[in-house]
């Protein structure tokens, strides 16, 4: 049969070039902690997260070069200071590398369905069981580091129970509060997880910031993780569930930054625009009108505060275009 050159689509496009611009970034964070760690066991997987990334960007590359489409500038050495003190502990380099992965795992596996060109489903399917497997050893190395917070438990139930009828829908948004389900109480906590570490991250770079207006966002968005953490804190709290993750402060004392402010925004900005994701998805398998409450107006401040961060990435040239379409209207007017 004749072989012809499929064009990659608008997805494939998408997930090529989205997977470029987010492993230039992280790449910066490993190559930074890299150069400080002194445990053996986490440098070891900071070290395969960072091969695995830049293998992924170079696979890239070649698929983009083939077609003659433009590599993205992405992130590069000149926006981390390797030179720099270590700002923050191996425990958090090992927790950084955690949380990466319960990003990249979700979107890998979306990616793949929305896509169909035999190369680029090879990649991202290498990309997603390549990514599960570096998730599983940091989650394990976590569990043995004994930094890892496990989820609260509830009693096993004796049998298997339908709702009554009096237990409609309706009812379970009126009616009197019930005590949280299962799966209420895993998506709480692990919101609860991911702010926490988001709450370190922004400590971290706060510290080190000197531009006043990226400093002030980022002091907004270290005061938007607290606030979710307290309050789903709170809901465990009240439902006998203890979800208080310990505090640990993993920041050392260093006062000048690893990485451009071009680099910190994005960062921040990316992570804000997942947490509304990830948010949305726990409102919608929730039937507790409180917690959905609480959902709901957290959504549109977490959409506030990224879309200011994406206002001063705009305003300072630092926000690179995804791929556009031709504009025919432009061309006919021209």
């Amino acid at each position: 049969m004749e072989e012809h050159n499929i064009q990659l689509t608008s997805p494939e496009i998408t997930g090529l070039w989205t997977t470029y611009i987010q492993n230039s970034a992280t790449i910066c964070f490993y190559k930074h902690f890299l150069q400080n760690l002194q445990d053996l066991e986490i440098k070891k997987i900071v070290e395969e997260a960072l091969s695995l990334e830049q293998s992924n960007m170079e696979k890239i590359k070649t698929i983009f070069t083939s077609e003659n489409f433009p590599i993205p500038k992405g992130f590069s050495d000149k926006d981390v200071d390797l030179s720099a003190p270590s700002l923050y502990t191996d425990l958090f380099a090992l927790s950084f590398v955690y949380r990466v992965g319960q990003m990249t795992v979700p979107y890998y596996s979306t990616v793949l369905t929305k896509i169909a060109r035999t190369d680029v489903v090879a990649f991202f399917d290498e990309c997603m069981k390549s990514s599960t497997e570096l998730y599983k050893r940091s989650l394990n190395l976590m569990l043995s580091k004994g930094i890892y917070d496990r989820p609260p438990k509830i009693p096993y139930p004796n049998e298997v129970e339908f709702m009554k009828k009096q237990q409609s829908l309706l009812s379970l948004w009126f009616g009197e509060k019930r005590p949280l389900n299962a799966i209420e109480l895993g998506e709480i906590f692990y919101t609860i997880e991911r702010n926490y570490i988001g709450f370190l991250l922004l400590m971290g770079l706060i510290q080190v910031m000197k531009d006043k207006e990226i400093k002030e966002y980022l002091k907004k968005g270290k005061k938007l993780s607290e606030r979710q953490v307290d309050i789903f804190n709170k809901i465990l709290k009240e439902d006998e569930h203890l979800g208080n993750i310990p505090v640990s402060l993993e920041i050392t004392e260093s006062t000048v930054s690893p990485f451009s402010d071009r680099l910190i925004l994005f960062l921040i900005t990316t992570t804000s625009s997942a947490g509304i994701y990830l948010l949305s998805y726990a409102m919608s398998i929730s039937l507790r009108k409180d917690i959905v409450a609480q959902y709901v107006l957290l959504i549109q401040e977490i959409m506030n505060y990224s879309e200011e961060g994406l206002m001063i990435m705009i305003k300072r040239g630092w926000m690179e275009q995804p791929p556009q379409p031709i504009n025919r209207h432009d061309l006919y007017n021209e």
